[in-house]
């Protein structure tokens, strides 16, 4: 059991849409990403998902609004809502999600990524 430093871990990588898990509980993981540009429109049929802002800011897109994150706020978005997250400049974002958490949901596709551990 030590602390996890954030900065420290972000700095350990570098290529955007691609979750770092850096913890689990309870059959959650707690991942680390960096997001920069239009990710794929998704939802998730079983898992809710928690985005917080550790560094920088982004607008999380819905089919009907949009709203703005910035440092130190987080977003729930509920299980089976279609979403899409844009940064117009590097975020750097901390997830909350069940393991078995798909980051692209539903969309599949190239910017599908794996589970990995940093």
């Amino acid at each position: 059991m030590q602390p996890v430093n954030l900065r420290e871990k972000f700095a350990q990588f570098h290529e955007h849409w691609n979750p770092q898990t850096v913890g689990e509980l309870n059959g959650q993981a707690v991942r680390l990403v960096k997001f920069q540009g239009e990710f794929v429109w998704h939802h998730h049929d079983n898992e809710d998902e928690m985005f917080l802002v550790v560094q920088g800011r982004f607008r999380m897109e819905f089919q009907d609004h949009s709203c703005w994150l910035s440092e130190g706020e987080f977003l729930i978005v509920p299980r089976g809502v279609e979403h899409r997250p844009v940064a117009e400049e590097e975020v750097h974002v901390l997830l909350f999600e069940p393991t078995a958490t798909v980051n692209t949901g539903n969309a599949g596709g190239p910017r599908t990524a794996p589970n990995v551990h940093l």
